[in-house]
């Protein structure tokens, strides 16, 4: 009987209620004091969590980050200007129920993207849909889909998707399609969803980086109004990495 349940559990897709039934089998001596809805409740409990978890798998998979970073393994020690109170805000994810967005600022080496990519990952354990890219390849993937159709798909994807991270914004010189295609995005996420932005460049440079006036205004108004703001300093992170590496090397 216990066969022929397990197999009509994995039939309906139920494989979490599959699993614990197996185990409460194997163990008899553990469940037997539990009366049928107790157990019952314990299979559907484990139901829901493996459900969940895989869920997150498939949300971070899709997101596609640079990093493998985590929030707990973010480093608060080195002097470069991030308090732990406004990161431990942020990680409760509720900016991205507002729709608000988040600027990252400072120097080459400073843990921009690290962090960038521990609140996606962050934001993915708690069921929201994240997309990373680097500002030059998302550029460059709207460029091809223009040629092969796809661009109004590709738009409404992003324009689905609760946290875009574009990384190294401002490193390239925007082309006057790239301005037009930023415009199209910041304007369909404005208020309905979150975008996080990182860049080497201070936020008074943003404008003049994006180099036609009037759609900087437009872009800039969309991305930072109601904004939250990371502004990092000091030396490269992996500079010290690199030292920490050294030391272990010579020891």
């Amino acid at each position: 009987m216990i066969e022929q349940t397990l197999t009509q559990l994995k039939q309906l897709k139920l494989g979490g209620m599959a699993e614990a039934l197996a185990t409460q089998s194997e163990h008899p001596s553990t469940y037997e004091d539990l009366c049928f809805i107790e157990r019952l409740n314990l299979l559907a409990e484990h139901e829901s969590l493996i459900r969940e978890q895989r869920l997150q798998q498939r949300l971070i998979k899709a997101a596609r980050f640079k990093l493998n970073a985590h929030a707990q393994e973010i480093d608060y020690e080195h002097p470069r200007g991030l308090k732990q109170s406004v990161m431990a805000s942020l990680l409760q994810c509720h900016w991205l129920d507002k729709g608000q967005n988040l600027l990252i600022s400072g120097p080459c080496g400073c843990g921009k993207t690290w962090i960038a990519c521990a609140l996606g990952h962050t934001a993915c354990m708690k069921g929201y849909r994240v997309k990373y890219y680097r500002i030059s390849r998302l550029m460059l993937e709207l460029s091809q889909s223009k040629a092969d159709g796809s661009y109004g798909k590709i738009l409404k994807a992003l324009n689905k998707i609760d946290l875009l991270i574009l990384d190294d914004w401002g490193l390239e010189p925007l082309t006057a399609a790239h301005r037009n295609d930023l415009m199209e995005i910041m304007d369909d996420r404005h208020g309905n969803t979150s975008t996080l932005v990182a860049s080497q460049l201070p936020t008074d440079q943003w404008y003049k980086s994006i180099g036609d006036n009037t759609l900087a205004d437009a872009i800039l108004d969309r991305l930072m109004h109601n904004s939250h703001r990371i502004k990092l300093k000091g030396e490269s992170m992996r500079k010290k990495q690199i030292i920490l590496d050294e030391r272990e090397h010579l020891s």
